[in-house]
Protein backbone atom coordinates (compact mmCIF):
# COMPACT_ATOMS: atom_id res chain seq x y z
CA UNK A 1 0.00 0.00 0.00
CA UNK A 2 1.28 3.75 -1.26
CA UNK A 3 2.51 5.58 2.03
CA UNK A 4 2.81 9.59 2.32
CA UNK A 5 4.55 11.60 4.67
CA UNK A 6 2.04 13.11 6.99
CA UNK A 7 3.36 16.95 7.06
CA UNK A 8 5.84 17.90 9.63
CA UNK A 9 5.70 14.40 11.32
CA UNK A 10 7.81 12.88 8.94
CA UNK A 11 5.84 9.48 9.52
CA UNK A 12 4.94 7.75 6.56
CA UNK A 13 1.42 6.47 6.70
CA UNK A 14 -0.46 4.07 4.47
CA UNK A 15 -3.09 5.76 2.59
CA UNK A 16 -5.75 4.28 4.62
CA UNK A 17 -4.90 4.09 8.50
CA UNK A 18 -6.48 2.04 10.68
CA UNK A 19 -10.24 3.55 11.47
CA UNK A 20 -10.34 1.87 14.96
CA UNK A 21 -14.49 2.59 15.22
CA UNK A 22 -15.23 -0.23 13.29
CA UNK A 23 -14.10 -2.37 16.43
CA UNK A 24 -15.58 -1.03 18.98
CA UNK A 25 -19.06 -3.77 19.10
CA UNK A 26 -16.72 -6.43 18.30
CA UNK A 27 -15.77 -9.10 20.09
CA UNK A 28 -12.19 -9.59 20.44
CA UNK A 29 -11.74 -12.84 18.32
CA UNK A 30 -13.34 -10.69 15.33
CA UNK A 31 -11.51 -7.55 16.40
CA UNK A 32 -8.55 -9.87 16.16
CA UNK A 33 -9.12 -10.85 12.87
CA UNK A 34 -9.81 -7.11 11.70
CA UNK A 35 -6.34 -5.72 13.09
CA UNK A 36 -4.97 -8.96 11.45
CA UNK A 37 -6.35 -8.36 8.29
CA UNK A 38 -4.60 -4.29 8.51
CA UNK A 39 -1.43 -5.73 9.09
CA UNK A 40 -1.49 -7.78 6.84
CA UNK A 41 -2.01 -5.23 4.04
CA UNK A 42 0.77 -3.15 5.70
CA UNK A 43 -1.16 -0.36 7.66
CA UNK A 44 0.79 1.43 9.63
CA UNK A 45 -1.33 3.86 11.25
CA UNK A 46 -4.04 3.60 14.07
CA UNK A 47 -6.86 6.45 14.28
CA UNK A 48 -8.83 5.97 17.58
CA UNK A 49 -11.02 8.14 20.51
CA UNK A 50 -12.55 6.78 23.87
CA UNK A 51 -15.96 7.23 21.75
CA UNK A 52 -15.30 4.39 19.90
CA UNK A 53 -17.33 1.88 22.53
CA UNK A 54 -14.70 -0.92 23.28
CA UNK A 55 -12.12 -0.19 20.84
CA UNK A 56 -9.78 0.63 23.50
CA UNK A 57 -10.42 -2.92 24.90
CA UNK A 58 -9.74 -4.44 21.63
CA UNK A 59 -6.68 -2.89 20.55
CA UNK A 60 -4.83 -2.57 23.77
CA UNK A 61 -3.81 -6.46 23.89
CA UNK A 62 -1.84 -5.86 20.76
CA UNK A 63 0.37 -3.15 21.77
CA UNK A 64 3.04 -4.51 23.54
CA UNK A 65 3.32 -6.19 20.01
CA UNK A 66 3.03 -3.33 17.26
CA UNK A 67 3.26 -0.35 19.21
CA UNK A 68 6.81 1.07 17.67
CA UNK A 69 5.41 -0.21 14.36
CA UNK A 70 3.04 1.66 14.54
CA UNK A 71 1.93 5.60 14.55
CA UNK A 72 -0.85 6.31 17.47
CA UNK A 73 -3.49 9.21 17.21
CA UNK A 74 -5.75 9.20 19.97
CA UNK A 75 -8.05 12.32 20.34
CA UNK A 76 -10.01 14.01 23.65
CA UNK A 77 -13.52 15.20 22.77
CA UNK A 78 -13.15 17.02 26.24
CA UNK A 79 -13.26 21.09 26.13
CA UNK A 80 -11.52 22.39 29.27
CA UNK A 81 -7.94 21.72 30.90
CA UNK A 82 -8.65 19.73 33.58
CA UNK A 83 -11.37 17.34 32.13
CA UNK A 84 -8.87 16.71 29.32
CA UNK A 85 -6.19 15.19 31.70
CA UNK A 86 -8.75 12.92 33.18
CA UNK A 87 -9.66 11.52 29.78
CA UNK A 88 -6.31 11.30 28.65
CA UNK A 89 -5.17 8.97 32.00
CA UNK A 90 -8.23 6.84 31.51
CA UNK A 91 -7.17 6.72 27.76
CA UNK A 92 -3.80 5.45 28.50
CA UNK A 93 -5.30 2.82 30.82
CA UNK A 94 -7.63 1.67 28.55
CA UNK A 95 -5.04 1.28 25.82
CA UNK A 96 -2.13 -0.08 27.58
CA UNK A 97 0.52 2.45 27.15
CA UNK A 98 2.32 5.33 28.46
CA UNK A 99 2.37 7.80 25.03
CA UNK A 100 1.34 8.55 21.86
CA UNK A 101 2.86 9.56 18.23
CA UNK A 102 -0.73 12.05 17.76
CA UNK A 103 -3.04 13.30 20.45
CA UNK A 104 -6.13 15.39 18.70
CA UNK A 105 -8.53 17.67 19.85
CA UNK A 106 -12.01 15.88 19.03
CA UNK A 107 -14.85 17.40 16.73
CA UNK A 108 -13.99 20.94 17.02
CA UNK A 109 -16.29 21.76 14.68
CA UNK A 110 -17.43 25.47 15.53
CA UNK A 111 -16.11 28.48 16.22
CA UNK A 112 -17.44 28.49 19.89
CA UNK A 113 -16.26 25.37 20.43
CA UNK A 114 -12.83 26.53 19.26
CA UNK A 115 -13.31 29.41 21.60
CA UNK A 116 -13.47 26.79 24.42
CA UNK A 117 -10.60 24.15 23.67
CA UNK A 118 -8.22 27.33 23.18
CA UNK A 119 -8.71 29.44 26.38
CA UNK A 120 -6.05 29.62 28.92
CA UNK A 121 -7.95 27.10 31.10
CA UNK A 122 -9.32 24.96 27.93
CA UNK A 123 -8.12 21.15 26.23
CA UNK A 124 -5.55 22.37 23.91
CA UNK A 125 -3.64 23.39 27.53
CA UNK A 126 -3.53 19.86 28.06
CA UNK A 127 -2.04 18.68 24.89
CA UNK A 128 0.64 20.97 25.27
CA UNK A 129 1.84 19.88 28.96
CA UNK A 130 1.32 16.28 27.31
CA UNK A 131 3.58 16.87 24.32
CA UNK A 132 6.31 19.09 26.94
CA UNK A 133 6.15 15.87 29.05
CA UNK A 134 6.89 13.41 26.32
CA UNK A 135 3.21 11.50 26.19
CA UNK A 136 2.44 12.98 22.79
CA UNK A 137 5.05 13.86 19.80
CA UNK A 138 2.28 15.81 17.85
CA UNK A 139 -0.82 17.49 18.22
CA UNK A 140 -3.53 17.79 15.72
CA UNK A 141 -7.12 18.74 15.79
CA UNK A 142 -10.37 16.83 14.64
CA UNK A 143 -14.10 17.44 13.15
CA UNK A 144 -17.01 16.81 10.73
CA UNK A 145 -19.57 18.42 9.13
CA UNK A 146 -20.08 21.68 6.50
CA UNK A 147 -18.55 24.21 8.89
CA UNK A 148 -15.41 22.40 10.04
CA UNK A 149 -12.94 23.21 7.25
CA UNK A 150 -13.78 27.14 8.03
CA UNK A 151 -13.34 26.33 11.55
CA UNK A 152 -9.90 24.65 10.88
CA UNK A 153 -8.34 27.62 9.16
CA UNK A 154 -9.19 29.36 12.39
CA UNK A 155 -7.30 26.98 14.49
CA UNK A 156 -4.58 27.08 12.13
CA UNK A 157 -4.28 30.82 12.92
CA UNK A 158 -4.51 30.60 16.74
CA UNK A 159 -2.27 27.32 16.83
CA UNK A 160 0.49 25.56 15.10
CA UNK A 161 -1.13 22.24 14.87
CA UNK A 162 0.85 19.55 13.52
CA UNK A 163 -2.09 17.93 12.39
CA UNK A 164 -6.15 17.92 11.14
CA UNK A 165 -8.45 15.67 10.23
CA UNK A 166 -11.87 16.31 8.11
CA UNK A 167 -13.94 15.16 5.49
CA UNK A 168 -12.92 15.29 2.19
CA UNK A 169 -15.15 12.84 -0.15
CA UNK A 170 -16.87 12.71 -3.49
CA UNK A 171 -20.34 13.35 -2.13
CA UNK A 172 -19.61 16.35 -0.46
CA UNK A 173 -17.30 17.96 -2.98
CA UNK A 174 -20.34 18.19 -5.14
CA UNK A 175 -20.83 20.93 -2.51
CA UNK A 176 -19.23 23.86 -4.22
CA UNK A 177 -19.21 26.27 -0.92
CA UNK A 178 -17.31 22.88 1.26
CA UNK A 179 -15.57 22.27 -1.57
CA UNK A 180 -14.07 25.51 -1.76
CA UNK A 181 -13.94 25.88 1.73
CA UNK A 182 -11.83 22.36 2.31
CA UNK A 183 -9.53 23.22 -0.96
CA UNK A 184 -8.56 26.43 1.05
CA UNK A 185 -7.34 24.30 4.09
CA UNK A 186 -5.35 21.38 2.09
CA UNK A 187 -3.47 24.41 0.70
CA UNK A 188 -3.04 26.31 4.52
CA UNK A 189 -1.80 22.82 5.17
CA UNK A 190 0.60 22.27 2.67
CA UNK A 191 1.92 25.79 3.14
CA UNK A 192 2.38 25.23 6.90
CA UNK A 193 3.34 21.41 6.35
CA UNK A 194 0.38 20.02 8.49
CA UNK A 195 -0.30 16.63 8.24
CA UNK A 196 -3.97 15.86 6.67
CA UNK A 197 -6.36 13.37 7.11
CA UNK A 198 -9.18 12.89 5.65
CA UNK A 199 -12.69 11.18 6.85
CA UNK A 200 -16.16 9.78 5.85
CA UNK A 201 -14.66 8.37 2.83
CA UNK A 202 -17.54 6.01 1.60
CA UNK A 203 -19.83 8.98 2.43
CA UNK A 204 -22.29 9.19 -0.53
CA UNK A 205 -25.87 10.60 1.40
CA UNK A 206 -27.83 9.85 4.38
CA UNK A 207 -30.32 7.47 6.05
CA UNK A 208 -33.58 9.55 5.74
CA UNK A 209 -36.11 7.42 6.91
CA UNK A 210 -34.46 4.22 5.80
CA UNK A 211 -33.11 1.20 8.76
CA UNK A 212 -29.08 1.47 8.79
CA UNK A 213 -28.12 -1.88 7.51
CA UNK A 214 -24.32 -0.57 8.27
CA UNK A 215 -22.57 0.56 11.06
CA UNK A 216 -22.05 4.08 9.70
CA UNK A 217 -24.19 7.40 10.46
CA UNK A 218 -24.30 8.28 6.90
CA UNK A 219 -25.27 5.81 4.15
CA UNK A 220 -22.56 4.45 2.65
CA UNK A 221 -21.04 2.79 -0.95
CA UNK A 222 -21.47 -0.78 -0.77
CA UNK A 223 -19.83 -2.82 -3.73
CA UNK A 224 -16.01 -3.24 -4.71
CA UNK A 225 -16.63 -0.97 -7.93
CA UNK A 226 -18.05 2.09 -5.93
CA UNK A 227 -15.52 1.62 -3.24
CA UNK A 228 -12.78 1.87 -5.42
CA UNK A 229 -14.22 4.95 -7.53
CA UNK A 230 -14.95 6.89 -3.92
CA UNK A 231 -11.22 5.64 -2.01
CA UNK A 232 -9.40 6.29 -5.39
CA UNK A 233 -11.19 9.82 -5.80
CA UNK A 234 -10.56 10.64 -2.43
CA UNK A 235 -7.04 9.44 -2.41
CA UNK A 236 -6.06 11.42 -5.91
CA UNK A 237 -6.40 14.52 -4.13
CA UNK A 238 -3.58 16.10 -2.18
CA UNK A 239 -4.23 14.24 0.97
CA UNK A 240 -1.90 12.25 3.16
CA UNK A 241 -4.08 9.30 4.53
CA UNK A 242 -7.47 8.12 5.45
CA UNK A 243 -8.66 6.57 8.62
CA UNK A 244 -10.98 3.66 7.52
CA UNK A 245 -14.97 3.61 7.41
CA UNK A 246 -16.84 2.87 10.41
CA UNK A 247 -18.52 -0.50 8.90
CA UNK A 248 -16.32 -3.80 9.49
CA UNK A 249 -17.67 -5.64 6.35
CA UNK A 250 -16.48 -2.98 4.31
CA UNK A 251 -13.20 -3.02 5.95
CA UNK A 252 -11.86 -5.86 2.97
CA UNK A 253 -12.89 -3.46 0.46
CA UNK A 254 -11.75 -0.74 1.65
CA UNK A 255 -7.69 -2.34 1.98
CA UNK A 256 -8.14 -3.96 -1.17
CA UNK A 257 -9.38 -0.72 -2.96
CA UNK A 258 -5.97 0.74 -1.32
CA UNK A 259 -3.82 -2.07 -2.51
CA UNK A 260 -4.70 -1.43 -5.41
CA UNK A 261 -5.13 2.52 -5.93
CA UNK A 262 -5.20 3.89 -9.13
CA UNK A 263 -4.65 7.80 -9.23
CA UNK A 264 -7.53 9.79 -11.07
CA UNK A 265 -6.67 12.36 -14.05
CA UNK A 266 -8.12 15.98 -13.18
CA UNK A 267 -10.90 15.20 -15.57
CA UNK A 268 -11.52 12.01 -14.08
CA UNK A 269 -12.39 13.32 -10.62
CA UNK A 270 -14.59 15.70 -11.98
CA UNK A 271 -16.42 13.05 -13.86
CA UNK A 272 -17.09 10.89 -10.73
CA UNK A 273 -18.40 14.20 -8.72
CA UNK A 274 -20.48 15.12 -11.39
CA UNK A 275 -22.03 11.60 -11.54
CA UNK A 276 -23.04 11.96 -7.94
CA UNK A 277 -26.75 11.44 -7.17
CA UNK A 278 -26.96 11.40 -3.49
CA UNK A 279 -29.96 8.86 -2.75
CA UNK A 280 -30.74 11.07 0.36
CA UNK A 281 -29.60 14.43 1.96
CA UNK A 282 -27.20 13.99 5.27
CA UNK A 283 -27.26 18.14 6.16
CA UNK A 284 -24.44 17.58 8.48
CA UNK A 285 -22.37 15.96 5.84
CA UNK A 286 -23.27 18.91 3.71
CA UNK A 287 -24.67 16.56 1.23
CA UNK A 288 -27.81 17.95 -0.42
Amino acid sequence: MEKRRLGRTGHKSTVVSFGSYSIGKLNQEIADKAIDMCLGYGVNHIDIAPGYANAMERIAPWMPKIRKKMFLGSKTPMRSRDQAWENIEDIMRRMNVDSFDLFQLHSVIDLDTLDQVTASDGALQALIEMRDQGLTKWIGITGHGPTVPKTHLEALERFDFDTVMFPVNVAMYGNLEYRRDAQELIQMCHTKDVGIQTIKMLARGGWGSKIPDCGTWYDPFRDQESVDTALWWQLSQPIHTAPSCGEISLLPLVLDAAERFNRLSFEEQNGVIASQIPPRPEPRLAIG
